[in-house]
């Protein structure tokens, strides 16, 4: 029969052993090998919240009643599991991790990470068993409130085991930028899934990964599983995660700022071409100082300046407009912000020529320069014709005895154009109509129209409605306003002859 192993329980050298490790840190719990719970130190005790080792239990046995242990993935322990039993068994483990909660209570208080030793004697056979605790609540709840906030962050994150360098956490954030899977993601390798792909800074980055070093901002460009590429900023943090060393990666999708400045670049080019190549004459001028920054083979074409010659020089140097006062009046216009629309102005070639153009402007950005643009239109050809046809229409006017009234008509709104036109022309009146219409130009009323023209009273009236309703009069001097607009007041008509119409010969049989 085996001898029956020795207790502590009553000797010197637990006495020994306890003043020993009544200071420590570290919890301790020393254990007879006939599961009874020999002693605790104070560490010990308080991360059980007792306060003497009874509190805590008398044996193994106790001790489990009094004290609910799970595994960190929320894995509650069997009871040959528990640490206490796994010393008494006289097995040797380290790093155990275990939430520790009060019996009858759902949520554990502490966190513990358990060691176990075990003491032999002589005959290396177990004397004392020993449980070391330590403390690691604090640690524990930061790695989850930093768990909870690297999973919430927006931000896309990734992170790295320095060991091997493989991924151990990905926040949404990240697949939602890539798209990849993320079981596809851990346990990859930061070269497989290469998250400093064509970063400008590569060498540097890859020396401070391999040193465990903070790896500074750059661009880079990952590659996505559909085999197309995001351009992002990238940069690495070294962090802890349960006592190992890592590198957390955070990235900036820069995809959108790309796109954005290729959408420019292109929208810039459009608007250089249709600068370049439009047939108006354009120029882009600064708001400092009025300088002119660009102009169009148009407006040198217009002006008779090269580009070299007028470019980046002011305005009042050129001498362009006809006098200084019109150019500090458009100056002055385009410092307060005010748009000119279809401007007549006059303006003064190379040459010295002044010609007739109209001006619009539009601010518009440069760059980050504020500028206006500048639209000119030679309208000299066109002034020049307008004047040649007023004289000319003075000239004729001044004797028109020889033209038609449908010519003179047309030649009186020529001549006076605010004038509008209401309702036919005189030449689409009947010659009886226009006897009549002159008769009342005259002056005269229904009855002696009808003695003038030998016609009867109905017959006058039925005239006169007719004329109002073709020239869109309803009285007697708008109908002769309307005919003396028309150069045309009754005058210049041959006395009307006497007949006799239907009408007539019916009144007087």
């Amino acid at each position: 029969m085996a001898p029956a192993l020795k207790s502590l329980r009553d000797s010197a050298d637990l006495r020994h052993l306890r003043q020993i490790i009544a200071g420590l840190n570290e919890g301790v719990i020393l254990i007879d090998p006939d599961q009874a719970i020999l002693w605790a130190n104070h560490a010990a005790l308080g991360m059980h919240g007792v306060e003497s080792v009874e509190d805590l239990g008398n044996t193994v046995d106790d001790y489990r009643q009094r004290f609910q242990l799970r595994y960190r993935n929320n894995h509650k322990l069997n009871d040959a599991d528990y640490p206490i039993e796994r010393v008494v068994s006289g097995e040797a483990f380290s790093q155990v991790v275990v939430e520790v909660a009060v019996a009858g209570e759902r949520e554990p208080r502490w966190v513990h990470q358990v060691r176990s030793l075990v003491l032999t004697n002589e005959a290396e056979e177990p004397e004392c068993l020993v449980l070391i605790i330590q403390d690691v609540s604090a640690r524990f709840e930061a790695e989850d409130r930093f768990e909870q906030s690297f999973n919430a962050n927006p931000a896309p994150a990734i992170i790295a085991r320095l060991c091997d360098l493989r991924f151990v956490k990905v926040n949404q954030g990240f697949i939602d930028m890539t798209g990849h899977d993320r079981d596809a993601i851990l346990s990859r390798s930061v070269y497989d899934i290469d998250v400093l792909a064509r970063a400008d800074k590569r060498d540097l980055a890859k020396e401070r990964l391999k040193e465990g070093r903070t790896i500074p901002q750059m661009e880079a460009e990952l590659d996505l599983p559909g085999g197309a590429t995001k351009l992002v900023i990238v940069a690495g943090q070294p962090i802890d995660m349960s006592g190992q060393p890592c590198m957390l990666f955070t990235f900036a999708d820069l995809e959108p700022r790309r796109k954005a400045e290729q959408a420019l670049r292109q929208s810039e080019e459009r608007f250089t071409r249709t600068f370049s190549l439009a047939p108006v004459a354009l120029a882009i001028g600064a708001l400092d100082g009025h300088r002119l920054c660009d102009v169009n083979e148009a407006f040198t074409g217009l002006t008779g300046y090269t580009a070299d010659e007028i470019v980046g020089r002011p305005l009042d140097e050129v001498d362009l407009w006809e006098t200084p006062a019109l150019r500090e009046a458009m100056e002055g216009e385009i410092e307060a912000g005010t748009p000119i629309r279809d401007r007549e102005v006059r303006l003064r070639l190379k040459d010295g020529e002044v010609i007739d153009c109209i001006v619009s402007t539009e601010p518009i950005m440069l760059g980050e320069e504020a500028c206006v643009l500048w639209a000119m239109r030679d309208i000299s050809t066109r002034k020049a014709s307008e004047r040649e046809l007023v004289h000319a229409i003075e000239a004729v006017m001044k004797d028109t005895s020889w033209l038609s009234r449908s010519i003179m008509e047309k030649l009186a709104r020529i001549r006076t154009p605010q004038v509008e036109p209401m309702g036919v022309g005189l030449d689409e009146l009947t010659q009886r109509e226009r006897e009549v219409l002159a008769l009342i130009c005259r002056g005269l009323d229904d009855k002696s129209i009808a003695r003038t023209l030998n016609v009867s009273g109905n017959t006058v009236r039925n005239h006169v409605a007719r004329i109002y309703s073709k020239i869109g009069v309803n009285r007697r001097n708008a109908a002769a306003a309307w005919a003396r607009a028309r150069g045309f007041d009754g005058d210049s008509m041959p006395a009307p002859t006497p007949r006799a119409d239907a009408q007539s010969l019916e009144a007087t049989a």
